[in-house]
């Protein structure tokens, strides 16, 4: 292979003056997103739901990023629609939106209370919506319609989970809003794609992440790779969803699971 060959091989993935927005993205998977996402060139704006998110912008400016942070309520539709004007005019633009954010509710079914139902659809599901609505007229106002939308669904996409119906519902949700979007987006030049994270050892599963917790070694025996994912095994995932190398991949829900789904 050739210089110019190998250059271009690298080019595919290269986000150098692109502009994400990235939700979710002060901690776990959706801070590592972010970070690869600006490792590979891209300008982001994170939104997260406390102060923090201005620290964290900080942070990764102090690296030698270019990153902006807006505290926002994502269950909040003003809120979200205000945050999203702002990321934009922040960023001049906008080429990928990550939808990161979500939270986490435990009953059994048969006592699961209606508020926190709700709560889970409103932040995992209509929030994800709206934000894509925003985002797919955005990429189609330009003289040349083109985007990337990168939601983030989980195993309880094809799984239904114990004490996590509403969780389940909403990445469920996900994926069928994943594919709807693309349906009619792909001949506008939009991509629509999601990741499914697999078992990840961040904060929302720490209650599963303790070595004593029988739980943790059934779950780790049937992950064909052998240990529980990270964030920095998001990071290739979210820059190729974002790259032009998978402006033909659409309406996909691509596992990062270390084969647990086919075990």
């Amino acid at each position: 292979m050739n210089e110019e060959q190998k250059t271009a091989r690298v080019s595919l993935f290269d986000l150098t003056g692109c502009r994400a927005i990235v939700t979710g993205g002060t901690r776990g998977l959706g801070k590592h997103m972010a970070e690869g996402l600006m490792e590979a060139g891209c300008h982001v704006v994170i939104f997260g739901t406390s102060e923090k998110v201005k620290t964290v912008a900080e942070d990764f400016r102090r690296d030698g990023f270019r990153c902006g942070g807006i505290r926002t309520d994502l269950s909040d539709e003003g809120q979200r629609e205000k945050a999203f004007a702002e990321a934009v005019e922040f960023l001049g633009g906008l080429d990928i939106l990550v939808n990161c954010a979500g939270i986490q509710r435990r009953h059994p079914v048969t006592e699961f209370p209606d508020t926190e139902w709700n709560d889970v659809l409103e932040v995992n599901l209509t929030a994800p919506f709206h934000l894509s609505r925003l985002a797919a007229r955005e990429f189609l106002r330009k003289p040349q319609p083109y985007g990337k939308i990168i939601n983030i669904a989980s195993m309880l996409s094809f799984f239904g989970g114990y004490t996590v119906a509403a969780y389940a519902a909403s990445k469920g949700g996900i994926a069928q809003v994943t594919k709807a979007f693309c349906n009619e987006l792909a001949a506008d030049g939009i991509n629509v794609n999601a990741l499914a994270p697999g078992y990840m050892d961040t904060e929302m599963n720490s209650a599963l992440t303790d070595p004593e917790n029988p739980r943790f070694r059934a779950i780790t025996d049937r992950i064909p790779a052998g240990r529980w994912g990270t964030g920095e095994d998001m990071k290739g995932a979210v820059v190729f969803l974002a790259s032009r190398a998978s402006d033909y991949i659409n309406g996909a829900v691509i596992p990062v699971d270390g084969g647990y789904l086919v075990r």
